[in-house]
């Protein structure tokens, strides 16, 4: 009786929000208009708004003037001060938490979230959800158990601001209607090392009626191969009722034939664009390709065109002025206290009535030693259409350059493990490269003038990446490997698990 009265209340709830999420379509380019002035009015006596005349800022334009693009190093200096206690710095009252994350320049970076910040943290994965049981009629997952693969939700605390990995913050906003329904214990869930973790959960869950599963399609990968290993038995043959898998922090796509693999029958999908800065984005329609972006959820977004990126004079474009099909880098002012903030990612639209996006890749996260600019949505999409005409399974791969090779000219070398091989290794790579050159021309001009030669393919052993991420204490929770870099460091590191 309690699952039916769950499910009809969850029914009830998705159509309300949903009609009432049509609102913010509407209107968005003047809704982050008034966004952006709102925060500015309210931050006007902070140290920042001080510092950054906010008295004089009536537009978009003035904002633009006075308020430079900003990375974590530019902000670092008003972070320590509220670090050491002190208030009104970025924001007019301290944060209610600093989400933790790893940085690969600045050591642990600590992102500001506000009072005013976190419920649009917990209202972005509700919305997805919610749209979710809209479109289908149906919210039978809420019957059943739900797991979250996410970091420790132990917090510690620096200057009594509670501090720690993002996901584990959110779990403590898990409304409560889902708590009962909730998975891992919170004995296993506080667990640090990632492997014993996985281990837990595996056990926990085995023999539960899982229906919903949510966390990163590559740690997702890895419980569902321990689940697999344990039991014989496919991902829906264990777990029959499973609906629906949320997923988020990196693109799906390359990782979605390993995942129907494992599954063995239909599941659900939905993609999300959380990050420690907020809430970006969600695919509201299941069926299609592209996640709506949250306009109205505290946050004022700037782009800027990819090629423009770190250069004098860089353009810095609002929602009214972006164009189809370019990739932008991502640049936000929230209601947390982050001003003009590049958070080191890419986007293009896909659509702009309602606005939707794709994730194309990483600010730093980019090949090109020899000029090319080649981006992970490029890498990805180029592995994705060889895969379908050479059938393969790709567990994860890495693309680095080699620029100094032992003999002949210069390539790009791509660390790949195979789960299943395709049938001829050579006419795959030949694939692949033709299909990078379809995506990138300036790479193409370099393999059509000889200053490169066609990529290179190098095996790697089963489980290559997890032990190397393990050998970097990266594995589990948030953490990413790069898919391509524009040095060999992580080349180089890969190189002892290679055939």
């Amino acid at each position: 009786m309690l699952s039916f009265l769950k499910k009809n209340i969850a029914l009830a709830w998705a159509k309300k929000h949903v009609q009432k999420a049509e609102e913010f379509k509407k209107n968005p380019e003047k809704d982050q208009e008034k966004l952006l002035l709102s925060l500015i009015d309210t931050a006007k006596k902070t140290l920042f708004g001080r510092e950054h005349q906010f008295e004089n800022i009536h537009s978009i334009k003035d904002f633009q003037e006075n308020v430079p693009i900003a990375d974590y190093e530019e902000l670092k200096p008003y972070i320590e001060r509220i670090k050491k206690g002190q208030a009104n710095i970025l924001w007019t009252e301290t944060p209610e938490y600093f989400a933790k994350t790893s940085g690969t320049t600045s050591g642990s970076k600590y992102i500001p979230i506000s009072k005013e910040g976190m419920p649009y943290q917990i209202a972005g994965a509700q919305s997805a959800l919610f749209h979710y049981i809209s479109q289908k009629g149906n919210a039978d997952f809420v019957k059943g158990k739900m797991i979250f693969l996410q970091g420790s939700p132990v917090l510690e605390e620096v200057y009594g601001i509670k501090t720690g990995r993002l996901s584990g913050i959110v779990a403590h906003h898990i409304p409560n209607y889902l708590q009962k329904n909730r998975l891992p214990s919170w004995e296993t869930n506080i667990i640090e090392d990632w492997e014993t973790k996985v281990d837990k959960i595996v056990k926990e869950t085995e023999k539960e009626n899982m229906t919903l599963i949510s966390g990163i399609p590559p740690w997702l990968i890895m419980y569902f191969e321990k689940l697999t290993e344990r039991s014989g038995k496919k991902i829906k043959e264990l777990f029959p009722n499973l609906q629906l898998i949320v997923t988020g922090g990196v693109n799906y796509e390359p990782y979605r034939e390993k995942m129907e693999d494992l599954l063995g029958g239909s599941v659900d999908i939905i993609q999300t664009f959380p990050a420690s800065e907020g809430f970006f984005a969600f695919q509201d329609d299941y069926t299609k390709e592209g996640l709506l972006l949250l306009t109205n959820h505290g946050i004022f977004y700037e782009f800027v065109p990819l090629e423009e990126y770190g250069k004098p004079g860089a353009r810095r474009l609002t929602l009214k002025d972006v164009e189809l099909n370019k990739d932008y880098a991502l640049i936000l002012t929230t209601n947390s206290g982050l001003w003009a903030y590049s958070i080191g990612d890419v986007v293009r639209f896909i659509d702009k009535k309602p606005h939707r996006i794709l994730v194309s890749g990483r600010t730093k996260h980019f090949t090109s030693a020899f000029g090319e600019h080649v981006i992970a949505f490029e890498v990805e999409e180029a592995m994705k259409a060889t895969v379908e005409k050479h059938p393969a399974q790709i567990t994860e791969f890495h693309l680095a350059p080699q620029v100094n090779p032992v003999e002949g000219l210069p390539y790009h070398e791509w660390l790949i493990e195979f789960e299943k091989e395709p049938a001829n290794l050579q006419s795959f790579r030949d694939e692949l490269d033709n299909q990078l050159r379809k995506r990138n021309t300036y790479y193409d001009d370099l393999i059509s003038g000889n200053i490169l030669q066609k990529l290179h393919i190098s095996l790697l052993k089963k489980n290559a990446f997890q032990e190397y991420a393990k050998s970097q204490g990266k594995l589990g929770g948030q953490n990413k490997i790069p898919r391509l870099a524009n040095d060999r460091k992580i080349a180089d590191l890969l190189e002892i698990y290679k055939f």
